[in-house]
């Protein structure tokens, strides 16, 4: 296991190594390597946590609505459960995206 990590992690960076070589022997310039993020740009761990948070939201909602739909509307279980958790987690996901680009743009 560990010598795969590391033949990953080695092709990774020879080649990346290689190709910045060849595009500087072609004269290209070199800060093109050293794009980063935009200084106006919402710190990854903000993007992180908000992401998170709204996947652990969406997931706990689905769960409450699947009881819901099992115990109230007489759903089968093993269609309620997965099903509304996916729905909701992607849900939660989705507007986190949304918040993402928000974040990105706004600060």
């Amino acid at each position: 296991m560990f010598g795969l990590i590391f033949g990953v992690f080695y092709l990774f960076f020879s080649t990346r190594n290689k190709e910045r070589l060849a595009l500087i022997e072609k004269g290209a310039d070199a800060s093109i390597f050293m794009r980063g993020r935009p200084p106006h740009a919402a710190p990854i761990w903000k993007i992180f946590i908000a992401n998170l948070s709204l996947l652990l939201m969406g997931i706990g909602i689905g769960i409450y609505l699947a009881a819901f739909l099992h115990y109230n509307l007489g759903v089968e279980p093993g269609v309620a459960y997965p099903g509304t958790i996916f729905l909701m987690a992607g849900i939660g996901l989705f507007i986190g995206f949304n918040l993402t680009k928000k974040l990105d743009q706004g600060e």
